[in-house]
C-alpha cells in the first residue's frame, strides 16, 4: 500500500502513523506543503493523510497553497481514494465537502476525553475504544456545520464535532491519536502562545506529563489503521 501524506509545518509529521506504516512495509511519501513542494498525481499513492497545523483553512493570503491543497483533497476524495484528516486536516476536509469551519467556542489544548457515538462504536474501526477515550487537542477552530452525507461520531462538552465519517472512506478527526513525545514537545515549543489559559486548556507541564496517555492513543490509532487496511482490502469500506 502506498500512503501519501501532507505536512503543513515541520513540527507536525504524522507521528505513529508513520511508525505504523513502516512497521508493514508500506511505501511513504509525503508533500511538505509550508516548501512549497508539488503534490502528486492521484494516481501515485493509495492513502492520504493530511496533517494538522497552526494556520487556519481560510488563510490563502498568508499561505496560498491552501488552494491547491483544497483541490487535492477534494480530487483525492471524488477518486474514491483513502483520506484521514487530523485537526487541520480534518477541517479542510469538511470545507471541501460542503461544511463550515469557524471559531470554536472555546481553545482545546491538552489531554482532554471525547465521547463516541453508540454507532461508531458497534464499528470495527472504533469497537475497541472505551466510551469517553482521553485524547489530545490542540485547536481554535472546528468543523461547526457537517453536510448531510457526513456522520458526526464523536463530541466533547468543549465542542460538538470532534470526528466524522465520509461516504465510509474519509475520516476527519479534530483530535490527535497520532502524536508522540518528541511531536507535543515541539508544538508546545512553536504553538507556546496560543496557550492562553481557559477552561479547557491546560498547562505546558500537563501536556509533557502523560507518556501513558501517548502510548494508548498510538495504540488506538496503530489497531485503526490495521482495521481500515483489512476493509480497504477486503472492499467492505
Amino acid at each position: 500500500m502506498r500512503l501519501h501524506y501532507l505536512q503543513h509545518v515541520p513540527f507536525e509529521n504524522p507521528g505513529s502513523i508513520l511508525f505504523w506504516a513502516e512497521d508493514n512495509d508500506h511505501e511513504i511519501t509525503s508533500t511538505q506543503l509550508y516548501q512549497n513542494e508539488p503534490l502528486p498525481q492521484h494516481h501515485e499513492y493509495d492513502w492520504l493523510v493530511i496533517m494538522g497545523g497552526p494556520m487556519n483553512i481560510y488563510e490563502e493570503d498568508l499561505y496560498p497553497w491552501l488552494t491547491a491543497e483544497k483541490v487535492f483533497i477534494r480530487e483525492a476524495i471524488e477518486t474514491g481514494k483513502v483520506v484521514i484528516g487530523l485537526c487541520l486536516g480534518g477541517q479542510l476536509i469538511a470545507d471541501v465537502i460542503g461544511g463550515k469551519v469557524t471559531q470554536n467556542p472555546v481553545k482545546e489544548i491538552g489531554w482532554l476525553p471525547v465521547r463516541l457515538s453508540d454507532q461508531a462504536r458497534l464499528s470495527p474501526l472504533f469497537s475497541f475504544f472505551p466510551e469517553q477515550p482521553v485524547v489530545f487537542q490542540w485547536h481554535g477552530d472546528t468543523f461547526s456545520i457537517l453536510p448531510e452525507e457526513a456522520q458526526c461520531i464523536a463530541e466533547s462538552d468543549a465542542c460538538n464535532h470532534q470526528a466524522f465519517i465520509y461516504k465510509n472512506r474519509v475520516f476527519g478527526f479534530q483530535y490527535h491519536l497520532e502524536n508522540t513525545a518528541s511531536i507535543i514537545e515541539s508544538l508546545v515549543e512553536n504553538c507556546r502562545a496560543e496557550m492562553i489559559p481557559g477552561a479547557y486548556v491546560q498547562l505546558p507541564e500537563e501536556l509533557l506529563a502523560h507518556p501513558e496517555y501517548i502510548e494508548q492513543c498510538n495504540t488506538w490509532m496503530r489497531r485503526f489503521l490495521t482495521q481500515l487496511e483489512q476493509m480497504d482490502r477486503e472492499g467492505i469500506l
